[in-house]
C-alpha cells in the first residue's frame, strides 16, 4: 500500500474501541468521554456523562485529568476525534483512544443518548 492511499484495518493509527466496549466502560465508571463535536451537535445528543471540547478550539493541554480512568475521544463518525488525537500526539498528551465510528456508531448500536 502506498502511504496516504487507502487504509489498513489491521493497523489503525490510534487505538479504537467499539460502541459496546465503550458502553461497558461507561457503565463501570472506568472512562471519561470527551466529545469533540461542536456545542450544538453535543446539545442535540451525546454519550451519557461525556464532556464537550469542540475540535474548533481543542487544546490537549486543557484535557481534564481522568483520575484513574481511560480518556476516550469521540465525534460523529471518527474523523474529528482522530484529528484531536493527532493534536494530542504532537503535544505528547497521554490520550490515544477514540470511539470507532463515533457517535453515529453509538446510536446505531441502540445505546443511551443524553440531551
Amino acid at each position: 500500500m502506498v502511504f496516504g492511499l487507502g487504509r489498513s484495518k489491521s493497523a489503525p493509527k490510534h487505538r479504537e474501541i467499539g460502541p459496546l466496549q465503550l458502553a461497558e466502560m461507561v457503565r463501570a465508571g472506568t472512562v471519561l468521554v470527551v466529545d469533540v463535536r461542536e456545542a450544538d451537535e453535543f446539545a442535540a445528543g451525546h454519550i451519557p456523562g461525556a464532556i464537550n471540547m469542540p475540535l474548533s478550539g481543542f487544546q490537549p493541554s486543557r484535557l481534564p485529568v481522568p483520575a484513574g480512568k481511560t480518556l476516550v475521544l469521540n465525534c460523529l463518525g471518527g474523523k474529528r476525534s482522530a484529528l484531536a488525537l493527532e493534536k494530542c500526539g504532537v503535544a505528547q498528551a497521554a490520550v490515544d483512544t477514540h470511539l470507532a465510528g463515533g457517535f453515529g456508531a453509538w446510536q446505531a448500536a441502540g445505546l443511551p443518548v443524553e440531551r
